[in-house]
């Protein structure tokens, strides 16, 4: 289902807010896994307060732009999985601790403190 114009600017909204307080933003591709699966690792985001969503890149790339985070808009491509902490580690560890379980998820890239 497509978003309209104001649901858009609405993600965009939503995501920027999250980047305010963020210290770490990560990105991972999840082709191919099993929703039990996305159900888990967004259950261990919760627990962790990572804010942890599937977003359309060019929303995202809006939401990072002019922020310490816009060095990684040229990776944002393919079915991603954004996390965002403002932990410096949590949604790094999440999501790389997912990772060994499920090899569906494969950590893309993150940015740490204005460096990718």
């Amino acid at each position: 289902m497509s978003l309209n114009i104001e649901d858009k600017k609405a993600v965009v909204a939503e995501v920027s807010a999250q980047l305010v307080d963020a210290q770490t933003l990560v990105i991972a591709e999840y082709r191919g896994i099993e929703v039990s699966s996305m159900t888990k690792l967004r259950a261990q985001a919760r627990e962790n307060g990572v804010y942890l969503r599937v977003l359309k890149n060019t929303l995202v790339r809006r939401a990072v732009a002019g922020t310490a985070f816009e060095g990684l808009a040229d990776q944002m491509v393919g079915p991603l999985v954004y996390g965002i902490s403002a932990d410096p580690v949590a949604a790094a560890k999440v999501l790389h601790q997912f990772a060994k379980a499920d090899d569906k998820i494969i950590v893309k890239g993150g940015s740490y403190n204005g460096r990718c």
